[in-house]
C-alpha cells in the first residue's frame, strides 16, 4: 500500500495549501464586503467590479475548501445512523458513500464544468454589467474545485480501506466523528 499512501499524504498536503487559500479568501471576502458596504452607504459609491470581485471570492471559498473540509472530515452529516455505528461500521458508511455517491458525483461534475469554462475562455467571456470582470477565472473554479474533491474522495477511500484492514496509515488521518450536543 505504500504508493496508495503516497498518492494519498499527497492529495492530503494538496488540499491543505488550497484549504489555506480559501482560509485567506474568506478574510479577504469580508473585507472587500465591509469596504463595498461602507463605500455605498458612507459616500453613495458603487462599483459592480467590487461586486463581483465578493462572489468571486465567495466561489473561491466554497470550491477551494470543499476538498479540505472532507480531509478533515468536517462535511455535514446526517446523524440518525451513523452516530451510533463502531468505528469500524463508520468506516463502512465512509467507503460506501464514497464509492456510490461522492466519487461518481464529483467526476461527472468536473467533466461537465470543464467545457462551461472553456467556452467562457475561448470567447473571453465579461460580465454583462459594466464596469464588470471577466468570467473565466471563476468559471474555472468548478473544474479545479470538483478535481480537488475527486481526488481527495480518493485519498479518503485508501485511509478507510487501510483502517479496515487494520493499518494506521502514517501521518495525521482524521476519521473520528463528533457529534456537537445542542
Amino acid at each position: 500500500m505504500g504508493p496508495l499512501f503516497a498518492f494519498s499524504r499527497g492529495v492530503d498536503r494538496l488540499n491543505a495549501a488550497v484549504g489555506k487559500l480559501a482560509d485567506w479568501a474568506v478574510l479577504l471576502a469580508c473585507a472587500v464586503s465591509a469596504s463595498n458596504a461602507l463605500m455605498r452607504y458612507g459616500i453613495s459609491y458603487s462599483s459592480n467590479a467590487w461586486l463581483e470581485v465578493q462572489w468571486y471570492l465567495f466561489a473561491a471559498i466554497v470550491m477551494l475548501g470543499t476538498s479540505y473540509t472532507l480531509f478533515r472530515n468536517a462535511h455535514v452529516r446526517v446523524d440518525l445512523v451513523y452516530g451510533a455505528l463502531s468505528e469500524r461500521g463508520r468506516l463502512w458508511v465512509d467507503v460506501v458513500g464514497i464509492i456510490v455517491f461522492l466519487l461518481p458525483a464529483c467526476v461527472l461534475l468536473t467533466w461537465m464544468t470543464w467545457p462551461f469554462f472553456l467556452d467562457s475562455f475561448l470567447r473571453d467571456e465579461g460580465s454583462p454589467n459594466a464596469g464588470g470582470l471577466l468570467r473565466w477565472p471563476v468559471k474555472i473554479l468548478m473544474p479545479i474545485g470538483f478535481l480537488l474533491l475527486t481526488l481527495q474522495g480518493l485519498s479518503e477511500l485508501i485511509k478507510r480501506f487501510a483502517l479496515l484492514r487494520g493499518i494506521r496509515p502514517a501521518g495525521e488521518v482524521v476519521v473520528e466523528y463528533e457529534r456537537l450536543e445542542q
